[in-house]
């Protein structure tokens, strides 16, 4: 089920700055969640490159960014350094919030499946409304296909 249209599950996640980021807390403000699989692997880097070479662009229209994976706070830590990454990675150890959002699904490499991230990004109003969800995300193009549908929704 697409969560599209519905409030998003809310979370408090530990966060690369130290803090405790909890959706209700943003609350009056929009905010992209993107769901990755794994710190410093070739298409998670290029994705977390992508938002940050773009985060002026999302500020300038109301919108905040944080990436979502399972890694820990440290390892989130590691790679925000190594990219100079300028917003939060939030910490899922245990992938209780990628569950939540329907992106913790099985997956299938070399014939071998495993629990995975399903890489997919939220749009969330500042109401806590899922606006819109792009799943199974191919990572080139993308941010630029995320701007495009913030700048049609009205978020705030």
């Amino acid at each position: 089920m697409s969560l599209e249209g519905y409030p998003a599950p809310d979370y408090s996640l530990p966060s690369t700055d130290g803090s405790v980021v909890s959706l209700s807390s943003l609350r009056g403000e929009a905010v992209v969640l993107f769901f990755y699989p794994k710190d410093d692997t070739p298409g998670c880097t290029v994705e977390a490159c992508s938002f940050r070479d773009n985060l002026g662009r999302l500020g300038s229209l109301g919108v905040q960014v944080f990436g979502i994976s399972p890694d820990s706070v440290k390892s989130h830590q590691k790679f925000t350094k190594k990219f100079d990454l300028t917003y939060p990675l939030l910490a899922d150890e245990g992938s209780a919030v990628c569950t939540a959002y329907g992106v913790w699904v099985e997956k299938s490499m070399y014939g071998r499946k495993y629990m995975g991230v399903e890489r997919t990004t939220f749009i969330i109003d500042g109401e806590g409304t899922v606006r819109k969800v792009f799943p199974k995300v191919k990572v080139e193009g993308h941010v630029d296909e995320v701007i495009a549908a913030v700048e049609a929704l009205e978020l705030t």
